[in-house]
């Protein structure tokens, strides 16, 4: 019994069969972790490329009547659904005709096509600003001042979903803002 207690030749495979749950788990944290904040940053780069790029089209593609409240709510203007859908392309692929590889993989035209429960995956809502609430160069305008928001929601597909430890109603959510200059 003595020579029993005493040996030590499967000791190692011991220690490893009690620590390899805690390495495993931290390895796949790691790893989800850095893959969602990876995602995140690209929607969120994405989002302010496509408010950019709305804030640099023609004013005349929004509507903000003068003599409105500050922060009223403003629109597109007739017959701009190309410029909307421009701005969307932006934001999902970075290229005007939506044409180049979406950002993520897994956020494509068919979701934005689908839509989600709520509305579509990215949005677009206009907001009109009084030109003395600028400073700069804005702020001698006359009348308000379309504020464009582009907004994603996209959902996030953890790899942890696919082995059932985490739920599949994860979203990623980011916007951007930025007044109309119309360069």
């Amino acid at each position: 019994m003595k020579s029993l207690w005493m040996d030590r030749s499967g000791s190692a495979a011991a220690e490893m069969a009690l620590v390899s749950p805690m390495l495993i788990a931290l390895m796949f944290g790691s790893f989800e972790l850095g893959n969602y904040f990876m995602s995140e940053h690209a929607v969120a780069k994405a989002v302010r490329d496509g408010a950019r790029f709305a804030s640099r089209l023609p004013v005349s593609t929004y509507s903000c009547p003068s003599g409105g409240a500050d922060g009223s709510a403003g629109s597109f203007a007739t017959g701009t659904t190309t410029q909307q859908s421009q701005i969307k392309n932006i934001t999902r692929t970075g290229s005007i005709d939506g044409s180049a590889t979406p950002r993520l993989s897994y956020w494509s035209a068919a979701q934005e096509a689908a839509g989600l429960p709520t509305g579509s995956p990215i949005t677009l809502t206009i907001t009109c600003r009084l030109a003395s609430n600028f400073s700069g160069a804005l702020s001698g305008m006359p009348g308000n001042i379309p504020v464009i928001t582009v907004a994603a929601n996209v959902r996030y597909p953890s790899v942890l979903t696919q082995v059932g430890f985490a739920s599949a109603n994860l979203r990623l959510n980011s916007q951007s803002q930025a007044p109309v200059m119309g360069l």
